[in-house]
């Protein structure tokens, strides 16, 4: 992400570590059969053949649990003061990166589910930000606290009118999941 000129992060948000964390039990549940099917065999092999088989597998699932963790902290929604860019890792070679001026927002949906979404744990949801051109569509799945983030977007779209001089980013810290500004891809 190339910053334009006069351009400054005010936010970036990744997405609420809950559903990651339910990804990696599923990617450690998912290990579990192969555990046994060395536990099943395991009369048929040696000690040695049993260690470097159990680290054949630790070793493949940590992989998957490194790439599902690289993919959840790419991921992110960052908020400046002309336009907002969700940029969206598929894999780890293919990224979609999508824009919207702040202005051309029109609309600001956000959708949670449950009653639950009450909670820290289980707030979040999906925010889609509608532009102008019926083209453009934004749309950040696993958004932390989505109502929180509307809120923000709506402030943030207001102040940073073009008769208004846009406030730059404070020094405070801002509220986890979200994180301080910075300039990296």
């Amino acid at each position: 992400m190339e910053l334009k000129q006069d351009e400054h992060i005010i936010r970036v948000y990744h997405h609420h570590p809950f559903p990651f964390i339910v990804q990696v039990i599923k990617a450690v549940g998912a290990s579990i059969p192969f555990f046994f099917l060395l536990f099943l065999i395991s009369g048929a092999l040696t000690s040695q053949q049993i260690i470097i088989v159990n680290f054949i597998i630790i070793g493949l699932f940590s992989l998957v649990i490194i790439y599902l963790a690289l993919i959840y902290w790419l991921d992110k929604l960052v908020i400046t003061n002309k336009r907002i860019v969700h940029i969206d890792w598929k894999l780890l070679s293919k990224r979609d990166e999508g824009e919207a001026l702040l202005f051309d927002i029109q609309d600001i949906h956000t959708q949670e589910k449950g009653l639950l979404a009450a909670l820290y744990l289980f707030d979040y949801g999906t925010i889609r930000l509608e532009t102008a051109s019926s083209k453009t569509t934004v749309i950040f799945t696993q958004a932390p606290d989505p109502e929180g983030i509307k809120a923000f977007l709506s402030d943030h779209i207001n102040a940073c009118r073009p008769d208004a001089d846009c406030p730059l980013p404070s020094a405070t810290p801002v509220a986890a999941p979200a994180t301080s500004p910075s300039t990296d891809s």
